[in-house]
């Protein structure tokens, strides 16, 4: 079986300073990997050059089989790749709607009946679908970025601190997302701070620190680890 991403000795310099420095790491079909690692660690920077965002230095990115090193993002996009980007990324004068017809014409791909899947998936974008983008809550926004990458089917989704900022109660919804999405058989690639929430998500984990990866292994396995409960989670899960 062909991973569907694999990045091999991958090093990514941004403003002259190098934050990725020979990471390797495979994504298989239907697996949610998590990235994790402290600020700085050069998570972000990673998920944009694996995207097109960033142009790597030195090594391979190869999406379903094909060597994507260097490709701009929007021929990465067209691929089948989305990434969902901290801060979310929307057209913020735009409306919820116009936001999802958007994602689309990225990547000429989706139809109507993909737009009103989206509004089934989070009822909230339905009941604001003609609101201005920037006057949407934290939480509301983070589902419109979510919705808009999914609209054009993609192969590999890269979700970017989706929970980032936001309240307990709408961290909680957007994991659940991110679970449903994995029983629905979508590959996943999640960076996230909150790293117990994303451990618990997903199927394996790599943990970077100053741009190199440090651990790697199954999420279940890192979460039981001490060394990562101590450095990561805060010390040992409680109850």
């Amino acid at each position: 079986m062909v991973d569907v991403l694999a990045v091999q000795d991958l090093g990514v310099s941004y403003r002259k300073v190098r934050a990725v420095n020979g990471v390797s790491f495979t994504v298989r079909p239907g697996e949610v990997v998590a990235l994790l690692g402290a600020n700085g660690a050069g998570k972000s920077t990673l998920l944009r050059a694996v995207a097109g965002v960033l142009r790597p230095d030195a090594g391979s990115v190869r999406f379903e089989g094909t060597d994507i090193t260097g490709w701009a993002s929007h021929r990465v996009a067209r691929r089948g790749l989305r990434l969902v980007p901290e801060g979310r990324g929307l057209l913020a004068r735009m409306t919820v709607w116009e936001n999802l017809v958007m994602g689309q014409y990225a990547t000429a791909a989706g139809t109507r009946r993909d737009l009103e899947a989206a509004l089934e998936r989070f009822p909230v974008l339905r009941q604001r679908r003609g609101q201005i983008a920037s006057t949407l809550s934290g939480g509301e926004q983070q589902m419109l970025a979510i919705a808009r990458a999914l609209v054009a089917h993609p192969r590999l989704l890269m979700l970017d601190e989706p929970s980032l900022g936001l309240a307990p109660r709408l961290v909680r919804q957007i994991f659940a997302v991110v679970a449903e999405l994995k029983r629905e058989g979508v590959t996943i690639v999640l960076v996230e701070q909150n790293a117990r929430q994303a451990l618990a998500v997903a199927d394996r984990a790599y943990i970077l620190e100053t741009g190199r990866v440090a651990l790697a292994g199954p999420a279940a396995e890192l979460a039981a680890g001490e060394g990562v409960q101590r450095a990561y989670l805060g010390g040992p899960a409680k109850g």
